[in-house]
C-alpha cells in the first residue's frame, strides 16, 4: 500500500517505523525545524530524524493547505494518508486525495478527549482507562468516524509520560491492524456520538498551577498528568516550586487552611488541601535541580505552618 505519513513528535515515531515494515511510505510530512534548548539551536522534529535515517522523502510545509502542497500530495498518489499528531489541519481537498482517505491515530477513546492533549487530560481528570482510536478523518476536530479502538488501564502510579509511551506502542499496532483490515475486508466506520464528547485543550504553564483548595486526589492527578510538561507547580518563599511526584496523605488537620505544611517526614512534605492532604515527594525549587524531598530538606529549612501558594490567608 502506498502511504503518505504525517506526524511530528515522538508519539508519531513508532507508527512510522511500523508502517515501514509492511507498507511503501512514499513521503513523510512533518512540521518545520524549530529552535530548541537554551542555545535555541534549530532542531529537526523526531519524525524527521527517523525519516532521514531511513532515507525517506521529507516535506516540511509551513502551511500544507496551499495549492502547491496539494499538488505535491496528488503527485505522490497515496492509497492512504496516515496522520499521527501532525500539528496542521487538513483541507477537504487533501482529505479526498487518497482512495482510502486519511486515517488518524488518536490517543484517546473517542469521542472522549478530542483535541491536542488527550493523554494529559485523561490523567488530570482522574480517568482509570485510556486508549487509542483509529479514525477516518473529516474536516472537524477529531470528529471523524471511528475505525478501530483499543484501551489500556491508567494505574495510580502512571504519569503522562508513561501513558504516552504505552499509547504510542498501542497506536502503532492498531494502525497496522486497521490497514490490514482495509486491505482484506474493509471496515465499517462507526459515527461518533457528539453528546458523549469532551475536549482536551492545549497545555500551558497556567493550567498546571496548583489550587490547594482542591482535594488531594485532584492535586495528585494534576502532578501525574502534567509530568513531564508543563509540570504541576506552586510557590514557596516567593519562588516557583515544581512538583513531580506526590500522593494522597492520611495526615490531615481540618483546622489548617489549604496550602499549609502540616507535617514533615523523611521522604515527604505534607501539605493541607481541600478536606485532605498531599504528600509532596519530588520537587524542583526555583532554578535548582529536580530532587527527592529527602535531599531537598537537607539543605532547606521547611517549617510547619509554611505556606505553599501565592500568599498567606
Amino acid at each position: 500500500m502506498r502511504v503518505v505519513f504525517m506526524g511530528t513528535p515522538e508519539f508519531s515515531v513508532q507508527t512510522l517505523e511500523a508502517l515501514l515494515e509492511k507498507h511503501n511510505v512514499v513521503g513523510v510530512f512533518t512540521q518545520p525545524d524549530k529552535p530548541s534548548g537554551r542555545g535555541k539551536k534549530l532542531t529537526a522534529p523526531p519524525v524527521k530524524q527517523v525519516a532521514t535515517h531511513h532515507g525517506l522523502k521529507i516535506y516540511q510545509p509551513d502551511r500544507i493547505k496551499t495549492d502547491s502542497w496539494v499538488e505535491v500530495l496528488k503527485d505522490l498518489s497515496p492509497d492512504v494518508i496516515v496522520v499521527v499528531a501532525y500539528g496542521q489541519i487538513l483541507s477537504k481537498e487533501i482529505l479526498e486525495i487518497p482512495r482510502l482517505g486519511c486515517v488518524n491515530v488518536h490517543a484517546s477513546l473517542l469521542p472522549k478527549y478530542r483535541g491536542a492533549a488527550p493523554i494529559n487530560w485523561a490523567i488530570v481528570n482522574g480517568e482509570t482507562e485510556s486508549g487509542v482510536t483509529t479514525m477516518q478523518m473529516d474536516e472537524g476536530l477529531d470528529t471523524g468516524d471511528m475505525l478501530l479502538k483499543e484501551s489500556v488501564p491508567i494505574t495510580a502510579e502512571m504519569n503522562a509520560q508513561m501513558l504516552h509511551d504505552a499509547l504510542a506502542n498501542l497506536g502503532a499496532k492498531l494502525l497496522i491492524k486497521t490497514l490490514d483490515q482495509f486491505e482484506k475486508n474493509g471496515i465499517n466506520p462507526t459515527p461518533q456520538d457528539s453528546d458523549l464528547s469532551s475536549y482536551a485543550p492545549m497545555l500551558s504553564k497556567d493550567v498546571s498551577k496548583l489550587d490547594w483548595t482542591e482535594t488531594a486526589k485532584q492535586i495528585v492527578d494534576k502532578v501525574r498528568g502534567f509530568d513531564p510538561w508543563p509540570v504541576a507547580h506552586t510557590t514557596w518563599q516567593g519562588k516557583m516550586l515544581k512538583i513531580f511526584k506526590a500522593s494522597v496523605s492520611e495526615c490531615f488537620d481540618e483546622n489548617l487552611l489549604p496550602g499549609r505544611v502540616i507535617d514533615l517526614t523523611k521522604e515527604a512534605i505534607i501539605v493541607s488541601a481541600g478536606h485532605s492532604a498531599v504528600a509532596v515527594k519530588e520537587i524542583q525549587w526555583g532554578s535548582g535541580k529536580r530532587m527527592p524531598v529527602e535531599a531537598f530538606l537537607l539543605g532547606h529549612d521547611v517549617k510547619l505552618g509554611d505556606v505553599f501558594g501565592d500568599k498567606e490567608a
